[in-house]
């Protein structure tokens, strides 16, 4: 079914990994990325290889730039990839051997640190390959869900979770998607908030549960150094969720009584 697929990635500033992603989508006869106008030479990589279709937009909201992406195939099925993610030869080769039977196919991930795969990290598997006639991306905190209708069925094989790109840039990207998951957290009823949220509302917490789920629960502890760096930048990423809604608390006026209640209460004693 390869020659039913457009792969489609958003890219920005990703020169530290769109070759590898792309060296493993050579079998695609057209591959669309929509590119947040890169300064660095992700644009030069890029016109490398003559399969690829580049459109540039401004970068709105995850969900827009995704659905303006997916108008740009002209195949029913689309492949959604980050511009970190590689796809390994047996998840390929289970594609090429499929014969569709559902809407969209979920495929799990396996989380890599410097090439190394770890036995196991807190990335949910994903909706990436779809009929994009019956599916929709939709905001979600920093970054987008895919609805998708009608049968939905999962993959056996992995997608390689393998981003190169500097510590100094991820730092730079939690902070933004922190901000966006403290807005989704505050602006969504509690009862319609994953348990995963619940557990980020108790601040001092959440922190700690992470560090000990990414190393006990998931394992990573047992893949030495990799491991314990994973399992630490997943803390931080926590650490400054939990500081900027402890920011949020304080900045947030308290409901105090107005005079004219206090005196009308003086008035009835």
């Amino acid at each position: 079914m390869l020659d039913q697929i457009t792969p489609v990635l958003l890219t920005f500033n990703e020169e530290e990994n769109i070759a590898r992603t792309l060296s493993q989508l050579s079998w695609a006869a057209r591959i669309v990325v929509v590119d947040s106008f890169s300064t660095d030479t992700t644009l030069e990589i890029l016109s490398r290889y003559p399969n690829v279709e580049v459109y540039q937009r401004i970068f709105d909201t995850h969900a827009i730039q995704w659905n303006y992406a997916l108008r740009q195939s002209y195949t029913t099925w689309v492949l959604s990839l980050d511009a970190d993610y590689y796809l390994s030869d047996e998840l390929i080769e289970e594609i090429s051997q499929l014969t569709p039977t559902a809407t969209a196919y979920s495929i799990k991930f396996k989380y890599c640190i410097n090439g190394k795969p770890l036995r196991g990290a807190i990335l949910p598997p994903r909706l990436s390959l779809f009929n994009r006639h019956e599916a929709t991306y939709v905001d979600d905190g920093h970054t987008q869900q895919l609805k998708a209708e009608g049968t939905i069925q999962t993959l056996k094989h992995s997608i390689l979770h393998d981003d190169r790109k500097s510590l100094k840039r991820w730092l730079w990207a939690q902070e933004r998607y922190a901000i966006l998951e403290v807005e989704k957290l505050n602006q969504m009823n509690p009862r319609e908030l994953s348990m995963a949220d619940r557990i980020r509302q108790y601040k001092v917490v959440a922190p700690l549960l992470v560090l000990f789920y990414c190393l006990f629960v998931r394992g990573v502890i047992f893949d030495g150094r990799a491991g314990w760096y994973y399992a630490w930048e997943r803390t931080l990423a926590e650490i400054v969720l939990s500081l900027l809604l402890i920011e949020k608390q304080f900045k947030s006026p308290r409901k105090q009584p107005s005079v004219f209640n206090r005196d009308y209460q003086m008035s009835r004693s």
